[in-house]
């Protein structure tokens, strides 16, 4: 690999990093907004709305830690 690419992979990690940075505030203020809530509503259609989003936010935020990790795996050949 060229230089040339192997810089505009790097970018491209970097800005998926900072995207996954914004889907962890994300994600906290989701988890922060159910853990405030009372644990009647928990229970109910809202809470689990909130897990949903939670868990998939979640898998969002794995999945770009695992592309991040393969771009720089691919940088170092």
């Amino acid at each position: 690999m060229n230089n040339a690419r192997r810089k505009r992979l790097t970018e491209i990690s970097e800005q998926l990093d900072t995207l996954k940075e914004e889907l962890q505030g994300i994600l906290d203020e989701e988890q922060e907004a159910f853990d405030n809530m009372p644990e009647s509503l928990q229970y109910g259609e809202k809470g689990e709305r909130i897990e949903e989003i939670i868990s998939t936010l979640e898998d969002s935020i794995s999945s770009i830690e695992d592309g991040i990790t393969n771009i720089l795996e691919a940088t170092e050949s």
